[in-house]
């Protein structure tokens, strides 16, 4: 497994902060965020300009560009993400599943919208993810795998979140093993509670809640996954520096523990 962070942490920051301290905080790779509204770092209507210097920022910190969260379903959106994710390097697009819990229509739209943009990261050769998330119409596991039972390309896999997972009311470990031959990333992050946010910054820190984390990656490990395990923290956005980092490393710490504890590192 490679250890990760979601540049959206430091999103309040520009991107050449981000890697510096991604690769400070001892990561082997980041995820780009294409968030707007939470970044300005892969900005999706400035791509080309922006590629070449993304490219430059990897090399020079020795991260590898593990993925891009883009959270848009929207086609165009998704054309201009998949050209970046090739001109970069970027094998992984991470979107959100949209839609609304519950709704059998909303949820048939939703796979079939995947369906189309799963055609067409099979088109540029790169492999789409979505997350089971709270509130939208793929939420736990049942609606996971409603998707993944409609959707057989091989370009398209479960972005995998035990806070959202956890959040549904779910054991995150147990709704793993049902999936896990389909799951081509992690995002990771803990939680306090079960409430419909994910809590501060400071509390999505692996260790800070409620998840077992350390369950999470064993069970992980023990199937052989060996993709990406990216931080995903949400809300920092007008933090310093100094908190950032102290979350990056804090997590990351515990993440370094775990894969130890379960004989992967």
């Amino acid at each position: 497994m490679k250890l990760g962070l979601n540049s959206v942490l430091f999103g309040g920051h520009d991107l050449e902060t981000a890697f510096r301290w991604t690769a400070a905080c001892g990561y082997d790779c980041i995820e780009l965020s294409a968030i707007d509204g939470m970044s300005e770092h892969l900005v999706l209507e400035r791509w080309k300009e922006l590629a070449q210097p993304i490219k430059e920022l990897a090399a020079r910190h020795r991260l590898a560009t593990a993925a891009m969260e883009q959270p848009s379903q929207d086609p165009q959106k998704m054309e201009q993400a998949f050209q970046a994710a090739v001109e970069i390097g970027i094998p992984i697009i991470n979107c959100g599943p949209g839609g609304k819990a519950g709704d059998e229509a909303s949820l048939r739209q939703a796979i079939e919208s995947l369906g189309r943009l799963a055609d067409r990261a099979g088109h540029y050769g790169v492999t789409l993810c979505v997350k089971a998330h709270v509130g939208a119409a793929i939420w736990n596991t049942e609606t996971s795998l409603r998707a993944l039972q409609a959707i057989s390309s091989e370009h398209f896999g479960l972005d995998m979140d035990p806070s959202h997972v956890h959040r549904a009311g779910e054991n995150p470990v147990e709704a793993l093993r049902p999936i896990l031959s389909r799951v081509r990333h992690v995002h990771i992050r803990d939680c306090k509670g079960r409430q419909q946010n994910p809590g501060t910054p400071e509390m999505q820190a692996n260790g800070r809640g409620d998840i077992d984390l350390l369950g999470y990656i064993r069970t992980l490990h023990e199937h052989g996954y060996k993709g990406p395990v990216n931080l995903e923290i949400i809300g920092a956005k007008s933090y310093d520096v100094t908190r950032c980092v102290a979350i990056a490393a804090e997590a990351r710490g515990h993440m370094q523990a775990c894969l130890q504890a379960c004989g992967e590192r």
